[in-house]
Parts: structure tokens; sequence; C-alpha cells
């Protein structure tokens, strides 16, 4: 299968910092409408995100747990349903110990992606990543994705493109090949 794959803070909800209430959330605007155009386009959607407000000790796993039980409803109320949810609560530098550590799942690492991949056969070269910052782009070139998308980005990276807004990335869903 086909996926596309999105960053959450900065492409699912405006970037507070450290949103871990649905209080704190509120949906980037034209979120719906792109998983709307990547089910057309038979990707399965997949988040990615890394959440250091859980090492940092700012909410909780169970606190992370139960808001993207929340977003996960939403995305199936509007009827994208999200095929999987992957987070990685570490950070290398600082919170609480045991999770103040380097890993591979932290973004620019692919450890996320790669496991979306492993657990569902995943065409990562006939895949998307979208993403908000370079890291974003640099985990999605890691692990093979086909085409990353930097969200606001003005970079002249030639290894992605750029775009201004969630429309203008469902625009570019319709120019990808059609596979499987």
């Amino acid at each position: 299968m086909r996926a596309l794959f999105l960053d959450r803070d900065g492409v699912i909800n405006i970037d507070y910092g450290y949103v871990g209430s649905t209080e704190r959330f509120d949906f980037f605007p034209g979120i719906f409408e792109l998983t709307r155009a990547a089910k057309a386009r038979g990707l399965a959607i997949f988040i990615v995100t890394n959440q250091a407000g859980i090492a940092r000790g700012l909410f909780t796993e169970d606190d992370f747990a139960c808001l993207m039980k929340w977003v996960l409803g939403e995305f199936a109320q509007a009827g994208t349903p999200i095929t999987g949810c992957y987070h990685c609560p570490h950070h290398p530098d600082f919170g609480l110990d045991h999770l103040r550590i380097r890993c591979d799942c932290r973004k620019p690492q692919p450890g996320l992606l790669l496991r979306a991949s492993r657990e569902h056969d995943v065409d990562m070269a006939g895949s998307v990543m979208v993403g908000d910052k370079e890291g974003d782009m640099l985990a999605g070139h890691a692990a093979g994705v086909g085409t990353l998308i930097l969200l606001g980005g003005a970079q002249t990276d030639p290894r992605w493109k750029n775009a201004a807004s969630l429309e203008e990335v469902a625009a570019m869903l319709g120019n990808l090949e059609t596979g499987s």
C-alpha cells in the first residue's frame, strides 16, 4: 500500500508548542480536505510525530493517548480514518531521565516511518511525507519516502517540494502516479 505520512504539530494542528490537550488543539486549515484527497488516491494515512512534551513532563503518555483518541475520532468522523499513529516521547537533552535518550524514532531519524512501513507493508517509494520542519523531510528521505513536501517552507533542497498550504499539498497528490 502507498501512504500519506503526516507530521502532527504544524501540519494536522496549529503548533502552539507542546500541545497535549483538546483545549489547545486546533486543526490546521485544509487538513480534512487533504486527507480526503489522499483517500481518493488510495493512500493510507499515518501520523508520525515527535512528542518531546512527554519527555519534558508537560503531559503524560496517557494525556497524549487521550488526545490522540479524540483526534483519530475526528478524522474517522470526517470519513478519513487514520491507519496508524506513531510517536516518539523521547528527547536527547531535556526531560525525565528515562525519556532523555537518543533514539531511532525521534525525527530526523526514520524509525517512526520504518516501523509503520514494516507493520503495514507500505510502499515507501510510492508514498508521501508532509511536514513543516527540515527534520520531517530528513526522516522521510532516510526512510525512502518517494515524495517529500515541506509545508510553509522555502527550502531549496532538491530532495523535497515546498507547499504554501495544505490545499496546495492536496493538489500535488493529484499529480501522483496511481499505484498499488
